[in-house]
């Protein structure tokens, strides 16, 4: 079991290298399985969910080579249909592979999906809209088992913007008969890379970064060769981090347009933005101001930011107001960041953060991973020493943490230890 230590008080100061995005990587992976060519995937972030879908795509039989930031997938005609168990369980993404297998093969079986538990989110959109496609899906004992002869274009609804399970409509409907329309589409960035995969491989599809997506199917896909883009979330976490710290970072590559609220938010609390092509110089105030927050679907305030945010805003001078409008139980960092000295009052899905606060270090756990980034944030910006446990949920998420907040003047070190569990 690995802990961080962190000795807070330190600004930040220097370059940080922005890794590929986890929420695209994941899903390009999944999408190499709808062709037997080879499919080659760039700045790919050697983090847990990338190990854990490699896993994946390895238990079905793919051939895999992850040689540094590259992934090669080749997927041959012998694949199986049946996903491992066990890695399938460890992480959401898992599911996208579903989509995949029912267009080429006409058949898949995988156990219910895991990963970070914020709150129910459903496999609902994703059974129902490929059971309008054709395919014939059971869900039982814990396990969702299908086939079809062939997946046919459908006009499909989504009631929600599901990114997961509009990227899982798109791919399937690569390969099926007709022309799919997914509306009410998520309108996210990794869903446009995606698109822009597909694309390589021979696919027609058109409208991603809008609430319509048109999918005509071909007959086969070839193979791709793909750079990612760089992780907005890993970008929006190390500028919390320059703000919490009063800290001047510099982050690179970026994509400013994935960035709009975020960087919004950042400079109504006071943070210095500069945005110089593909670089973002990120300076903290000396004061921090409070915020109003309601994170919704892309364009609006991402999910994945709020707890960073918050961890933030216990240092701003004011009341600050969380809702959280995409997971129902992404307040679990309140119980780990209260020990600290965080004032924060939580009723269902509004926060209240009553700051400033003085943090001061102690041992804490990481519920998620987007949690645990905001429990590192704490302990960068708090008196004396902060111990992370349960280090595994953002080994998840982001690539050599440790190592690039100390190649900008942290003081922080991961420990091996031993659990009372592993002594039984």
């Amino acid at each position: 079991m690995d802990v961080l230590v962190i000795e807070g008080g330190k600004p930040l100061s220097g370059s940080v290298r922005i890794s590929g995005a986890k929420n695209a990587v994941l899903k390009l992976m999944a999408a190499s399985l709808l062709t037997a060519e080879e499919c080659v995937i760039r700045n790919v972030p050697r983090i847990k969910d990338v190990e854990n879908m490699v896993n994946v795509l390895l238990g079905l039989g793919a051939q895999v080579i992850h040689d540094g930031d590259v992934i090669s997938i080749r997927a041959g005609e012998d694949l199986s249909w049946e996903a491992p168990e066990d890695n399938a369980r460890e992480m959401r993404a898992s599911i996208q592979i579903m989509g995949p297998l029912l267009a080429r093969f006409g058949r898949v079986r995988i156990a219910h999906p895991g990963g970070c538990a914020i709150g129910t989110r459903p496999v609902d959109l994703h059974v129902n809209s490929l059971r309008k496609m054709g395919a014939d899906l059971r869900d039982e004992f814990g396990f969702i088992t299908g086939s079809c002869t062939q997946l046919t274009g459908q006009d499909i609804y989504l009631d929600i913007p599901s990114v997961g399970a509009t990227e899982n409509i798109m791919m399937a409907a690569t390969l099926a008969k007709g022309t799919t329309v997914i509306r009410n589409a998520a309108r996210e960035p990794e869903v446009v890379e995606v698109q822009n995969f597909l694309n390589r491989m021979g696919a027609h599809v058109r409208g991603a970064g809008t609430d319509t997506i048109r999918i005509h199917g071909v007959d086969q896909l070839g193979g791709a060769d793909h750079t990612v883009i760089p992780d907005r979330i890993e970008v929006g976490t190390y500028m919390v981090a320059a703000a919490m710290t009063r800290g001047e970072l510099v982050l690179s590559p970026v994509i400013p347009d994935h960035l709009d609220m975020v960087m919004a938010k950042l400079r109504q609390a006071g943070v210095e933005i500069d945005v110089r092509g593909d670089h973002l110089r990120v300076r903290g105030p000396r004061v921090l101001r409070p915020l109003d927050i309601r994170t919704g679907p892309h364009p609006g305030f991402p999910t994945d930011m709020q707890p960073q945010f918050m961890a933030m805003l216990c240092l701003a001078h004011g009341t600050s107001v969380i809702v959280e409008n995409v997971y129902s139980s992404r307040f679990q960092h309140v119980e780990e960041l209260m020990p600290m000295g965080a004032q924060i009052t939580v009723d269902g899905r509004l926060a209240v953060v009553r700051g400033p606060c003085r943090l001061t270090g102690t041992r804490v756990s990481a519920t998620d991973l987007r949690a645990g980034a905001a429990l590192v944030l704490a302990g960068l910006a708090a008196e004396g020493i902060t111990e992370l446990e349960r280090v595994h949920h953002v080994d998840r998420g982001y690539e050599d943490l440790e190592i690039k907040l100390r190649g900008v003047g942290a003081a922080i070190i991961r420990k091996s230890v031993v659990s009372a569990e592993a002594l039984v």
